[in-house]
Parts: structure tokens; sequence; C-alpha cells
């Protein structure tokens, strides 16, 4: 007899479990028919993707086996921290939204300041020292702005004793109590090295610290900018790793210098970068928080360990073309943050990349969250995603990595031993290249760059940025490899007046040419190069006029099915080498019609080592 539950709803109830062994039976049909003889584990395998650091995205997640322990994840406020670092989350207020304001001219940063605390930020990330305010500017730059109500974070590299004086001093003169204010002197001696290969004096940051503590009780001195990591490539467990790393060695210089473990974790704020990859940065947060509880369990701290976390959204994933863009992966990236935990979060202007914010842009930056929060409600939950098998299953395994690459850092001397070793540069740098293989294959699309670009767009223009410092990691992006290739196409445009072009050669009906010709303007577009077809199809009687009257400089591409290829591929060709052409692709499968054509364009192709020798073929300059 079925017995009824409460509300009188069996709904499948009264049916039996499905097991795994049936799903997975069910999987190797759907794989049989696409021609696929693979069985059981295999046939899930073959559904599974393959993520960085050795993770693996599978296709299902079911529950784990109830072993009387829970899932380890605790309560939000309460050791390990995974599902939030206080009881309530964010759900009192949201995120705090930090808003980033760069460039040194203290009138136009307290506009900027004014303009977005006036319009939902929350808190302001200052730059302070070169390529920033000068300290001295400080109280100008922030004229207006209530301290007490507004926390400030600092980021002044080797400026910071100057920059955390004149922060102090501005407090006393507006009589902001010490328990009152709110802020982060943003000091990274690590990171600062990270970036600039610079080596600070970390036991006078350590003491600065403490006196800190000793007098500002809301004011945290050092920050774990895991963003110059991020920055230079590397995965996210190793961002995790090394932020891990960098929070150990801080945890020992503040402790020699005086303070108790549980002090010295109360001066400390990480800092992550936050990517359009949603659950991956969740599960990142979620980890983060988790390794450094565990750290603190291990220092005999462990209610201290409730990780401060600020969220950025990443300035990889940022493209220069078709920049606009960049507000739709700014907003997925801030809603994961949100989502996963972030205390404060900053999203990026969509034109960061291209210069100096504008108006606009800085308005559509803090409008996003203000739209997650206000609108979409997603700080009323806390830890939305806790409880999803495959969120819970990421941020253990993420974990776990993390955990290794750290016990790696230590092994090696640790944090600063493994920047000046090259360990940390190799790492990251051997991450990059297989990402960056990805990238080139259009394996990892960027949409409006690799995929769907726009040759017509006009730029967006911008004054320019302070110049980043230099002499360390690396600053990497995803779209560096096809912007070089844009700015080869742009130059010539400009020299000569019009773009590089190719002409694609349509076969047949539309039915038959419409992917592979939609396929072939994508890829070469990529590259700056235009793509010239006629708006109806050729053949071997109208291609060498088709190809004369196209412009094309010395490049054609044959679009169509395997079937009209075997018919017209070689009559074609020969017809558009008649009228000039050098080289002739095919869009389709290496080794079709192998005797008829040059070379081939197909998808995991390497798309940007095609666009440059096409680039060069066409004597367009490097």
């Amino acid at each position: 007899m079925t017995v009824q539950p409460d509300d009188g709803l069996s709904l499948a109830a009264e049916f039996p479990d499905a097991t795994h062994e049936q799903w997975q039976r069910l999987v190797e049909g759907v794989l049989r028919k696409s021609g696929k003889e693979v069985s059981g584990e295999a046939a899930e395998a073959a559904l599974s993707t393959k993520l960085e650091d050795g993770l693996i995205t599978r296709p299902l997640y079911t529950a784990p086996p109830d072993d009387g322990d829970g899932d380890g994840t605790g309560f939000p406020g309460f050791a390990p921290f995974v599902r939030g670092g206080t009881p309530e989350g964010t759900t009192a207020s949201g995120w705090d939204v930090r808003q980033r304001i760069a460039g040194g001219d203290p009138v136009r940063v307290n506009e900027a300041a004014l303009a977005d605390l006036e319009n939902g930020t929350t808190s302001l990330w200052l730059t302070v020292g070169p390529g920033g305010l000068p300290a001295e500017d400080l109280g100008r730059a922030l004229d207006g702005v209530y301290l007490d109500l507004a926390p400030v974070a600092l980021d002044a590299g080797a400026e910071y004793p100057a920059a955390a004086r004149a922060l102090f001093a501005l407090y006393a003169e507006r009589g902001v109590a010490p328990q009152d204010a709110r802020a982060s002197l943003g000091i990274d001696p690590l990171g600062h090295e990270a970036r600039t290969g610079e080596a600070l004096d970390l036991p006078a940051a350590a003491a600065l610290a403490r006196e800190t503590a000793a007098s500002w009780p809301g004011v945290r001195a050092l920050t774990v900018d895991a963003l110059p990591f991020h920055e230079a490539g590397g995965s996210a467990a190793e961002e995790l790793g090394l932020s891990l790393a960098t929070g150990v060695a801080y945890l020992r210089a503040l402790t020699a210098a005086g303070l108790t473990a549980d002090a010295a974790f109360g001066q400390i704020e990480f800092r992550y970068a936050a990517t359009a990859d949603q659950f991956l940065t969740i599960a990142k947060l979620r980890a983060a928080r988790r390794l450094w509880a565990r750290v603190a369990e291990a220092c005999g701290s462990p209610e201290a360990g409730a990780q401060r976390q600020h969220a950025v959204t990443s300035p990889v994933m940022m493209t220069r073309r078709d920049p606009w863009v960049n507000m739709l992966r700014t907003t997925v990236a801030c809603m994961a943050a949100g989502v996963g935990g972030a205390d404060s979060v900053t999203v990026l202007p969509f034109d960061s990349e291209l210069g100096l914010p504008d108006a606009f842009a800085r308005r559509i930056a803090r409008n996003t969250s203000t739209v997650l929060v206000e609108e979409s409600h997603l700080a009323r939950v806390i830890d939305p995603a806790g409880g999803s098998y495959y969120v819970e299953t990421l941020t253990d395994e993420l974990a776990h990595a993390a955990w290794e690459f750290f016990r790696t850092v230590e092994k090696a001397g640790g944090q600063e031993a493994a920047l000046r070793s090259g360990l940390v540069a190799e790492r990251l740098a051997a991450t990059w290249a297989a990402r960056s293989k990805k990238l080139a294959t259009r394996r990892e699309p960027i949409t409006g760059v690799s995929e769907f670009p726009l040759l017509s767009e006009k730029p967006v223009v911008r004054d320019p940025l302070p110049a980043a410092p230099t002499g360390g990691l690396p600053r990497v992006r995803r779209d560096e490899a096809y912007e070089a290739l844009r700015a080869r196409s742009d130059a010539h445009l400009a020299a000569t007046g019009a773009r590089p072009r190719i002409y694609l050669a349509a076969l047949g009906p539309a039915a038959a040419h419409t992917g592979r010709a939609t396929f072939a303007s994508n890829l070469f577009q990529a590259g700056g190069i235009e793509p010239v077809h006629d708006p109806v199809s050729v053949n071997p009687d109208t291609a060498a006029a088709a190809y004369a009257a196209s412009g094309a400089d010395g490049m054609a591409v044959l679009c169509s099915s395997d079937a009209l290829y075997e018919e017209q591929a070689e009559a074609v060709a020969a017809a558009l080498r008649s009228a000039g052409a050098t080289t002739v692709f095919l869009a389709g499968r290496p080794g079709t019609c192998e005797q008829a054509v040059d070379e081939y364009v197909f998808a995991g192709c390497d798309a940007v080592a095609v666009l440059s020798s096409v680039l060069d073929r066409m004597g367009v300059s490097s």
C-alpha cells in the first residue's frame, strides 16, 4: 500500500526509481544513432566535458550516498563557511556594490565617486600612487563623501604607507570614530611583487596591520589579490591555491608581528575574479571559503575563518572588439559572484579595456548589481546554488585541486619563494598555453571576436588609462591573438581604403551551402578578412567571372555539401585559378576533393594560424 504524503499528492511515489545503469543504456541508444558504439561508463564519458585542473563536467549528477555525516558544507555563518561567511548572508541589503575609479585627477575622481554613490554604489575602490591619485589628493577626491557610511578600498601598491596614513588622517579630520570607519587598505606585498617583480617589506606591512587592528577595528589592512594570477592565465584552482599560499604567508607575518591568530584572520580580505562561467565562479567562491576555513582550523581559530571576499568581473574575458557584449559577460559574472556569496562585487565597465570608462559605462556597471539585487532578488536567498549536486561536486573537486597546488607551493618554500623561483610563472604559462589552443581553434568561442564578428563596427574610443604596472607576471586577454589579426586588417584599411578580401564560392542551393558559408564567413571575419560572395550560387561556368568581380586578394573558399563538392569542386577550383586565385580553400573535412583544392577550413582548425597565414599571403603586414 502506498503511503500518501501530507498534501495528498503522491506524484511519482508509485513509480520505481530509475537507476543510473538504466539512464546509461538510454544514452547508449542515442549515441548509437550518431554512429558511436560505446556502452556503460564510456557512453557517459562521451557526454562529459573536460575542464582545466583535471576537472570533468559530467552529464548527470545524482545525490551522493548518505553516510550519516551530511555533505560537509555546514550552515551559513558557521565553519567551514562554504555556504557563507555570515548567518544572514547578503539578505539584509544585498552585496556591497564596490565601484572602481581609475585616474589621477582628483576632481574627476570626486565627480565619479559622488555620482556612483548617489546612484547605487555602496563602496569605492581607488587607485593611489603611480597610475592613480597622489596620496595627498585623497581628501580632495573624497570631498563630500560620508566616510562613516561609504567604505573605501585602496589599491596603492608600494605607496601603501602614504595612502594608509592619508586615509587615517582624513578620518580624524572629519571626525569619523575609529569604530565607525570601514575600509580596506589593500596592502598586498606579494601581489605587488607578482604584478611588478618588485619586492616589498612584508614585516613592515605586518607592522602597519598591527597598528590598524589596534586603532581602527573596522579596517582591514591586507588584501590577498588573486587577480594577478588570473590575469596571467591561471586556472580557477591555481588562483585559489596561490591566494591560499599568499594568505598563509600573511598569517605568518602578522602573528610574527604580535597579532593573535584571530586578529590576524580579521586583517585579511581576499579578491577573486568572477568570470562568465557562472557555475565555476560560484564553486570557486564557495571552495575558497572552505579552504580558508581549513587553514583557520589548522591554526586553532576555526571561528575566525570566515573569508571576506571581494569579487571582480574578469578583465581576461573582456574584449576590445564589440565591447558591448562585455555587458552580457559582466552580468553573468556578477550574478555568479552574488550567488557564490561574495561580500563585495565590482563590475568592470564594458569599455574598461579601451581606456577610462565614460559615465554611461559606469552607470551600466553599477546598475548591473542593482538590477540583480533589487529586481531579480538574488540576494534574498542564502547560497541559492547550495544543494545542487553539480555545484556541490564541483566545489569539492575544485577545493581538492586547489589544495594540492597550495601544497606544491608550500613545499617549494611558500608563496614568496615560488614567485621568485619562477614556479608560479611557469605553471601559469603552461595553463595559458593550453587554453590558448582552445581559443585559437575556437573550441572556446569569443562572441563578437572569434564568433560572429562585425567588421563594419565603429571603434569605441576612450581617454587612455594610466600605464599599468609591468615587470612581473604577464597580463593576458582571451581576445589577444584575434586582436593582433584585426589590428593588421585595420592598418591595411587605413593604408589602402579597403580590408583584405576573400571570395566565398557558394555552390548549389542555399540548403547545401548556407551552413558552411556562414562558418567560413565568421572564420575569416575573425581575422579582419572581408568575405565576398554573390547573392546566388556559382557553378563552373560562372565562377571565374564572379571571382574577378569580387576584388578578392588571391584567395577563394568553396562552400557547399560533400555531394556537390564531388560533382563541382574540381571544375570550380580550376575556374577560380584561371581568374587569378592563388589559393583555393574548401570548407569541410580534410581529404575531401584532395586533388582539387589547396587547403581546408573546418570546425576545430587552428583559426589563428590559418588567418595569420592568409594575411601574410595577401601582403598584409604584421
